[in-house]
């Protein structure tokens, strides 16, 4: 067998920092945090172990015999890691031409996407929920069904968030909010129903959001037991199949700062002998403290990382904004969305990545200061679109080449996904679909029905 090594296959110790021009900007500090070679190496290392998969495809003919020195060329389509962000204000813009700009620029770069499924919005009148095409108009709250069914056609994953946030400004008014007995009857039935609904249709869930805000500030949320995160992931466990991820969705110092609670909350979970399909992890934070290393110096987050990692469940970075604002705001946002990707890409635990609003305009009332998305309010791309587009569809793609051995097979290591596989010589070629996935040790038998002659 011969073995080819693809293009983008051998691993380069480079320094992460110099992925994007105009670096000046940051800080100096910033610099040495992330060329140390310990944070380099490790990054490096583990993108090629847990991201990258070998691959052998067999190359027969008709009658199963092996076909040697045949061309074949791989060329990877899609990802199997989850690049997401939300998809609240789909079709919600302007004017058609910015909608259209937006929804290309989404399905340029994702193929994971964040629903809202805030109960106040969801359902404001009780017993007429807004799910379907045609519902009331709400800012930021599309129909889920006609998010979903955008998702469907461009091929891209859709999670719900969430099951239950029960913070007051985001439950409906019906609802009883000082009295947890009656409350969570409520609460159940309106599990049961987005399971009933959508539990085929969406694969990822956050079932509760915040659940250590809730316990630090009760008087913003509704009553609820002291069992609350059990009880609705009970709830959750029972009305969704074995193949949904049911997530606990935290926030940013909760993650990576004081991390005991967060920690406990998942073991008491799982001591309970639930099903914890992730951790989500939200990454809303200033600039300074990027820049600056406090906290989030990329050894903490390493450390963290491979903490919470320790737990079991997949890792989820479930909502990202880094601000955008002042002159050398673009460029600063660039440089820490390319290193941050960087390192969550490589962390062996995750399996997805959100950045929360793609455009700018499009964020959460005052949080619209901040210019946080990757896009700007005209939908045009931002540095740090830019810097994500060329680490998703260039670096972290992997295209291959070369002719097959006496045996007909052709081997090579890639980014885990799915690729397009042309064999044959010029103007007899065929094309087949493989995916690239760990595990995976029996070759691709694929056979050639043209003859290469």
């Amino acid at each position: 067998m011969i073995r080819q090594s693809c293009k983008v296959a051998a691993t380069i110790l480079f320094a992460l920092v110099g992925t994007v021009s105009a670096r000046g900007e940051v800080p100096e500090v910033y610099r040495k945090m992330w060329k140390d070679p310990e944070v380099v190496s490790r990054i490096n290392r583990d993108t090629e172990q847990y991201r990258k998969a070998d691959a052998v495809v067999e190359i027969v003919d008709t009658r199963g015999n092996p076909i040697s020195r045949v061309d074949v060329r791989a060329e990877q389509q899609t990802h199997e890691f989850l690049f997401g962000c939300n998809l609240f204000v789909l079709g919600q813009l302007e004017t058609p031409e910015l909608n259209r700009k937006y929804e290309e620029a989404f399905a340029r770069i994702c193929n994971f996407a964040t629903l809202p499924f805030y109960w106040g919005d969801l359902e404001p009148q009780e017993g007429k929920p807004r799910y379907a095409e045609g519902s009331a108009y709400i800012w930021r709250r599309p129909p889920p069904d006609v998010l979903l069914g955008w998702c469907t056609s461009h091929g891209i994953t859709p999670k719900g968030h969430a099951l239950l946030y029960a913070k007051n400004k985001f439950m409906p008014d019906w609802t009883v909010g000082g009295d947890a007995a009656a409350f969570m009857p409520q609460a159940r039935r309106h599990i049961e129903e987005l399971a009933n609904r959508y539990g085929d249709k969406i694969p990822v869930w956050d079932v509760i959001n915040e659940e250590i805000p809730r316990v630090a500030n009760p008087g913003q949320w509704h009553a609820v037991p002291d069992d609350y995160a059990v009880q609705c992931f009970e709830a959750a466990n029972r009305l969704f199949s074995k193949d949904v991820a049911l997530l606990i969705n935290e926030g940013a110092r909760q993650t990576h700062v004081t991390i005991d609670q967060c920690e406990a909350n998942v073991k008491r979970l799982l001591k309970r002998g639930l099903r914890v399909g992730g951790i989500g992890i939200q990454f809303h934070t200033g600039r300074g403290a990027l820049l600056s290393g406090k906290p989030y110096s990329p050894k903490h987050l390493i450390a963290v990382y491979d903490r919470l990692g320790r737990l079991g469940p997949p890792l989820y970075i479930t909502e990202i904004t880094i601000p955008g604002t002042g002159p050398d705001g673009p460029q600063q946002q660039a440089a820490l969305v390319a290193d941050l990707y960087r390192l969550w890409f490589s962390t062996p635990k995750m399996a997805g990545i959100t950045w929360w609003n793609l455009a700018d305009g499009t964020a959460y009332g005052g949080e619209n200061k901040s210019l946080g998305g990757l896009l700007d309010k005209e939908m045009n791309p931002k540095p740090a679109y830019q810097a994500l587009d060329k680490l998703i569809n260039r670096e972290w793609k992997t295209r291959a080449g070369g002719k097959t051995g006496a045996d007909g097979r052709f081997a090579f290591r890639g980014f885990k996904g799915s690729y397009q596989l042309t064999v044959g010589p010029p103007g007899k070629t065929q094309e087949f679909t493989i995916n690239v996935t760990s595990g995976t040790k029996k070759p691709h038998k694929l056979v050639l029905t043209k003859s290469t002659n």
